[in-house]
C-alpha cells in the first residue's frame, strides 16, 4: 500500500491554459493557483509560453479591386502550470472552478 501512495505523490499534473486575451488568462491562472494552494498542493509556474499569432489576409472586394486587402490576426496566449503531489481533492477543486468563457484548460497527468 505504501508504494502506491508514493507513486501517487510522485505524479504531477500539467495544466496548459490558453486564451485570446492576456488579462483574462492572467486572472484565471491566478484563480487556479489560489485554488491549488488552498488544497495544499505545490505549484510550479505559471510559465508563460510564446504567443501564437495567426495572420489572415482577405480581399476587400471580390472582383474589381484586387490589390485592396484587409489583414487580421488572432493571438493565442498560453501559460503552463505544474502541480506536484497532486491529490484527488485538488483535481476536484479544479473541475469545480468557474472560469470565464474563452479560457481553455487542458489537464495532463505525468
Amino acid at each position: 500500500m505504501a508504494k502506491k501512495e508514493e507513486q501517487l505523490q510522485k505524479e504531477k499534473l500539467r495544466l496548459k491554459i490558453r486564451a485570446y486575451d492576456a488579462k483574462l488568462i492572467d486572472s484565471s491562472v491566478r484563480q487556479i493557483v489560489e485554488a491549488i494552494k488552498r488544497q495544499g498542493g505545490e505549484v510550479i509556474g505559471p510559465i508563460p509560453l510564446p504567443t501564437e499569432i495567426r495572420r489572415y489576409t482577405v480581399n476587400r472586394s471580390p472582383f474589381v479591386h484586387k490589390k485592396s486587402r484587409e489583414q487580421f490576426e488572432m493571438r493565442v496566449h498560453k501559460r503552463l502550470v505544474d502541480i506536484i503531489n497532486s491529490q484527488q481533492k485538488i483535481i476536484e477543486s479544479l473541475t469545480d472552478l468557474n472560469l470565464p468563457t474563452g479560457v481553455d484548460v487542458e489537464i495532463k497527468m505525468s
